[in-house]
């Protein structure tokens, strides 16, 4: 049986750029729906991040619109506190979206459903497919392989070898979780990158206020390499200590597999237990969504460079794929709702869009 039914913005994804939309919508009166193809909203940070993770921007910078975080909430929160926030931010705003509704059907009636929007939001994020490399000799391996998104915390891997492929911010917080639990943890790292701590990350938000980009970037990695030589970077949360001590190995990149050895760029073969791919997220939007040109390239991620990256063709838009994380979600929900707003009560045509 196939339900046809008419709105006027269409979001398609219950994170925090499309709960963040929605409300934007809602207080200019748009009417929306959301779509979700899992069972809640936020799934990525209820079913997909493991427990260590906290966020690394501070909390001014992560809030959604029209509601900031309680006085007493730390700077840089864990991710259950995340979670209880988007919950009320959905419960105070009463956004109720559609649960389990994929593509081409209704999860929880096996029906078709057919949406006409005048408008489509994009926000299923940058971060809704795991992407796992592919290597030479990869299923000849015959211990645990995971992916960050499948992975929780350390306790079950005390004394196995475990290497971590990945040093950006989940590789770097994975392997420091791994050696708290006494994993013995080695983590790829195939070049230098620079390392921010957190205080530096805060003064380096703070100065965008006043000061051009480039320029932060260049102060931002000046300071990195005062405090941390130029060994690597991303937001520090204790792993490049651990890695002075020894309790970290750094190893080069993964050139192939042979059974349970894993053979580096330089030549070296050594075997492991476990293999944690920190390796990222794709984009899945181009998938899904056919006409995908009017909005984004073909890695799913916008055409239009910053700051109009949010804004497509033909009434089709993207929240949350700037890069920017949780700081870029507010910018693009207001934005993409007053723009929606303006084009409903435009007077080009010598009327507005009816709805």
């Amino acid at each position: 049986m196939e339900v046809k039914k008419e709105v006027v913005v269409l979001i398609v994804g219950a994170g925090p750029s499309g709960l963040a939309t929605s409300v934007c919508l809602s207080k200019l009166s748009v009417p929306n729906i959301i779509l979700e193809k899992e069972d809640c909203a936020g799934s990525l940070w209820k079913k997909r991040a493991y427990d260590r993770l906290h966020l690394h921007l501070a909390k001014k910078y992560c809030e959604l619109p029209y509601m900031q975080y309680p006085p007493n909430t730390d700077t840089f929160m864990r991710k259950d506190v995340f979670i209880k926030y988007l919950d009320d931010y959905q419960a105070q705003f009463d956004v109720k979206p559609l649960y389990r509704r994929c593509v081409h059907q209704n999860g929880l009636s096996s029906e078709t459903e057919t949406y006409i929007a005048k408008f489509i939001v994009v926000a299923t994020g940058e971060n809704s497919q795991p992407f796992v490399p592919q290597f030479p000799g990869m299923e000849s391996f015959n211990g645990e392989m995971v992916h960050s998104s499948e992975y929780k915390n350390g306790s079950v891997y005390r004394d196995r070898k475990v290497l971590v492929v990945g040093c950006g911010n989940s590789g770097m917080e994975i392997s420091y979780d791994l050696a708290s639990y006494g994993a013995k943890t080695s983590i790829v790292v195939r070049s230098p990158f620079h390392v921010l701590n957190k205080d530096l990350v805060y003064t380096m938000m703070n100065l965008l206020s006043f000061l051009p980009m480039k320029l932060v970037d260049v102060i931002a990695v000046f300071l990195s390499r005062l405090a941390y030589g130029n060994l690597t970077p991303v937001v520090d949360v204790g792993t490049v200590q651990k890695i002075r001590e020894g309790a970290i190995r750094v190893v080069q990149g993964v050139a192939s597999f042979d059974g349970n050895f894993v053979e580096f760029t330089n030549g070296i073969k050594e075997a492991f237990d476990v293999i944690v791919f920190a390796t990222g997220y794709r984009s899945s939007a181009t998938e899904w969504l056919q006409d995908y040109g009017f909005v984004l390239n073909e890695k799913g991620l916008p055409k239009t460079p910053f700051p109009k990256h949010w804004k497509g063709e033909n009434g089709v838009y993207c929240a949350g794929l700037s890069r920017m994380g949780l700081g870029g979600v507010s910018n693009d929900a207001k934005a993409i709702a007053e723009d929606i707003k303006k084009l409903i009560t435009s007077l080009v045509t010598g009327k507005g869009i009816e709805y």
